[in-house]
């Protein structure tokens, strides 16, 4: 079989995208196919030119953060005032909770990013004579929650043609209707940066109507004039944004408020009027951040010493564990069993949990399966929420491990090898290829490649802790360096099978190809 070489890279990357309806952003599709939209822009015109009180409610992780920041934008702009709320998760719950409710008086709530699974919050709203408009993109359940206007891609009778779309998105789309109901002088391009944020972050699908707009909010967040973006331009010193400089650098330190403290302080950010401002609430994230990381390992390592792993799924709980952090500790599950995971915080008696898979499976489906032990639940096919009384723990893994064995799905999808590497085409005329065809995502993985049977030269222990393994290899007479991080093992064969992925290093204004190790196949 031939190896992947510049021409071969490009052909491969090339054919991902082809068929996309959406290649210019004048070709997305118009806010007109949402179910609901026209009640929804009817209703708020209604209430701007009868100056009702309008309040946001949005969700404290970056979707929800960044859906409010573009609503607040967007009444910003065309100089209307409006409340917002932004539930703590410790206080409030997730969303439109009852207790939120308790905080809204009169006028007109609009949800983002939430809002689907609320059926006795909006029952309570509609008896304090309160109207609520919900724009959401979580699966919809049995119950409608009871509203004016439902602004969702997920029912089943919405015509909007692209299904895989974030909160942020749609409250977007939302913004774009009302500013052609009104008639109002918005550009919304303005806010394709905040956007991109949120789509990569909420791990959408990386193609056609997302990579268009994911694509051209990237390069409006190299020169955006939001004090935000630009300190983290600064501190980045990026050339060009990449969708990685997103999930590893600037997700989580938004994430990091939410999660740690309270997701206003990631909303304080993004809408910050200066530089010293943007300055102040960076130092606080980061700060927060760094406290996630520290915990976050705390609680993985405790999970992972309680874990079956004969089990179909890693379904794990312990007292007190962080609730802000069990998401992440999830995810890092499902990645190092391979297999679904869902952890468990307990309080009270009460078990709230996050849930990640990574797979064909629809985890939404799953859990459903379990709705008789349910306190609450939301989500989506790979990420979701759930709570349920700690007694019903161990019926819950019972079921879901059934369930489990039932399903014909992989219960674990690796990412894609694109196939084996020619090591000596890897230049910068490569690295050029490999950005041409950001971003990258779910369903457009970044290239991944087989390097078989090359020579361990050497290898270095790196990093003040030692913890990072710089290996000099040779394939085929091409000596080369590669990185693999957070590993220590200096156990190995004079030959090598890897999994790698290529990334640009730049230092000192120099840019130069870097192989970064996945997987070493032979342990």
């Amino acid at each position: 079989m031939s190896k992947i070489t510049k021409t071969r890279l490009f052909e491969l990357l090339s054919a991902r995208h082809q068929g996309n309806p959406y290649t210019k952003l004048a070709d997305i599709p118009s806010p007109d196919s949402f179910k609901d939209i026209n009640k929804a822009t009817a209703r708020i015109k209604s209430a701007i030119l009868n100056n009702e009180t309008i309040t946001i409610v949005g969700d404290y992780d970056v979707d929800g953060v960044v859906s409010t920041s573009i609503m607040l934008d967007f009444f910003n702009k065309i100089n209307y005032k409006v409340n917002h709320i932004i539930p703590n998760r410790f206080v409030h719950g997730y969303g439109l909770s009852e207790k939120i409710v308790d905080l809204i008086d009169s006028g007109l709530v609009i949800t983002v990013d939430n809002g689907i699974s609320a059926v006795n919050a909006s029952k309570k709203l509609n008896a304090k004579g309160i109207d609520l408009i919900i724009t959401d993109h979580h699966t919809v359940g049995v119950e409608l929650p009871v509203a004016i206007a439902i602004v969702n891609p997920k029912q089943d009778d919405c015509t909007f043609e692209f299904k895989d779309i974030c909160g942020a998105q749609v409250a977007w789309y939302l913004c774009a209707a009302i500013k052609k109901e009104l008639n109002l002088n918005v550009n919304m391009g303005d806010f394709l940066d905040l956007l991109s944020i949120a789509i990569i972050a909420d791990m959408m699908p990386m193609t056609k109507l997302n990579y268009t707009m994911v694509k051209q909010g990237l390069k409006r967040l190299k020169t955006s004039n939001r004090e935000s973006l630009k300190k983290l331009n600064e501190i980045m010193q990026k050339s060009n944004i990449a969708s990685d400089d997103i999930g590893f650098m600037i997700a989580p330190k938004l994430n990091s408020a939410g999660r740690m403290e309270d997701a206003s302080l990631a909303l304080d950010f993004l809408l910050s009027k200066t530089s010293f401002d943007a300055a102040q609430s960076l130092q606080l994230l980061e700060e927060l951040n760094n406290y996630r990381k520290t915990l976050q390992e705390q609680i993985f390592n405790e999970a992972k010493s309680v874990s079956k792993q004969s089990d179909n799924a890693i379904v794990v709980w312990g007292e007190d564990w962080h609730e802000g952090v069990i998401g992440i500790v999830a995810s890092k599950l499902c990645n190092g069993f391979k297999k679904p995971a869902i952890v468990f915080s307990l309080k009270d008696g009460i078990a709230k949990g996050s849930a990640r898979a990574n797979a064909d499976i629809n985890l939404h489906t799953i859990i459903s399966k379990t709705s008789h032990l349910l306190l609450g639940f939301g989500g989506h096919k790979n990420a979701a929420g759930l709570a349920l009384k700690e007694e019903n723990l161990e019926e819950f893994r019972n079921i879901i491990n059934t369930e489990l064995d039932n399903c014909d799905e992989e219960l674990y999808i690796n990412p894609k090898i694109l196939g084996e590497l020619d090591v000596s085409s890897v230049d910068n005329e490569f690295l050029e290829i490999l950005d041409t065809f950001e971003p990258y995502g779910l369903e457009n993985l970044k290239p991944i490649f087989n390097i078989t049977n090359a020579s361990l030269v050497k290898f270095d222990l790196l990093g003040k802790d030692k913890n990072h393994l710089k290996l000099t290899l040779n394939s085929e007479g091409y000596v080369f360096e590669a990185i693999k991080f957070n590993d220590s093992n200096t156990d190995l064969p004079s030959s090598l099978n890897l999994v790698v992925s290529v990334s640009k290093n730049e230092f000192r204004g120099k840019t130069n190809p870097q192989f970064l190790v996945e997987e070493i196949i032979n342990l």
